[in-house]
This record gives structure tokens, sequence and C-alpha cells, in this order.
């Protein structure tokens, strides 16, 4: 069989008319062409200008994500965050995280990392923000019926083990997304989506 031609991702070199006057635009990405994975109202604009402009309207919860095992999941948790709006992504435990799924979108969202649970739990002290962990143990409330408040950090865990004793004991609510099959759980980027997107239900 022939193989069906990839298109082009994004646009091309400006074509209307006269380059915009607009600090914004990057004049490489007017010449050559705007080929990355953005939102039409940010083509040909800068990195640092996309992120700007992110940061004026970033909702108030936060994602944290526990990095013991070096999870694949968590990139992809990265660019479920960045769609959603989070105001920032919270790496606990390793510094180093698998990208790949990101999608270069790290790029757009804040992401910080604290060595340990301890000091993970100490920095949401002080920001003054509860947090809510995901995961399907004994005394989870499932997620339609439990409290998401609009300033939270949403707490997650790895594909398998799930949150470590020491996250869930820092957490204020543990929050389940109930299922309806066979399986024991679903895909843990899946459940971050899952839960984002129900805040966003709630607060966007």
């Amino acid at each position: 069989m022939p193989v069906e031609p990839e298109l082009p991702v994004g646009v091309g070199p400006w074509a209307d008319g006269p380059w915009p006057d607009d600090e914004r635009y990057d004049r490489e990405l007017l010449a050559a062409g705007d080929r990355r994975n953005v939102i039409d109202r940010y083509r040909y604009w800068t990195m640092s200008a996309i992120v700007g402009d992110l940061d004026e309207h970033r909702h108030p919860f936060h994602v944290a994500i526990e990095n013991w095992q070096h999870d694949m999941n968590i990139g992809s948790i990265v660019r479920s965050a960045n769609a959603f709006g989070a105001a920032e992504v919270h790496i606990i435990g390793r510094r180093r995280w698998n990208r790949r799924g990101a999608m270069v979108t790290d790029r757009y969202q804040h992401v910080r990392h604290h060595e340990d649970v301890a000091g993970f739990t100490a920095w949401a002290a002080g920001a003054d923000l509860p947090v809510v962990a995901i995961d399907n143990v004994d005394g989870s409330v499932p997620l339609d019926r439990a409290d998401l408040p609009e300033r939270c950090v949403l707490l997650f865990g790895q594909e398998g083990p799930g949150l470590s004793a020491e996250a869930l004991a820092s957490a204020s609510a543990v929050v389940e997304i109930t299922q309806y099959g066979s399986t024991r759980s679903i895909n843990a980027s899946a459940a971050a989506a899952v839960v984002m997107y129900d805040w966003c239900r709630r607060w966007a």
C-alpha cells in the first residue's frame, strides 16, 4: 500500500501582509513558519511571550507528582497540566524525569522540584494550599462527591504503587475516581487528566 504523506503541522511563513509590529512576535518564526504545537492565538509568538500570557490567566490549582521510580507518566501529566492551565507542576523525589510525554509543553509550564515529601509539604503549608491526594485506597472519597477547593494541590502517585504512605499522610483529603470495570486502577496520567478536568468543570 502507498504510504500517505505526513501533513505539515502548524503554519508556514507569515503571508498576511506586513509583519506585525509587536514585540511578542518572533522574527525567525515569521520568516520560516511556526510548526509548534500551539493554539492559533500563539502562532509566531516567542516562547517568553506565550509564557507571560499564560501567567496572566493560569488557574489556582497546582499539580504534584511523586517521582521515585522515574515514572514515564510524568511527562504526560505535565502536558495535561499545561492543557488545563495549572499554576505549577511539582516533582517530588528524583529531579530528573522523562520529558518525552510532555511534548515540549514543559517549556510553557512552570515546574518546581522538591527533594522529598517533607519539603513539598512545607512548601504547600507555606503557600496555604491544601493537598488533595488522588489514590484508590481505603477511606478515599469518590471524585463526584469530593470537595476540590479552588486553591489546592492535586497530588498524584506513580503507576503501580500509587502514593507513598508519607504522601498520603500529608494530604487533607484523599479522592478516588469511580470505576466500573474489572481493573483495579487506571493509568496514572489518565487519572490526572480526569481530575484536572473535573477541577476545571467546577471552577474554570
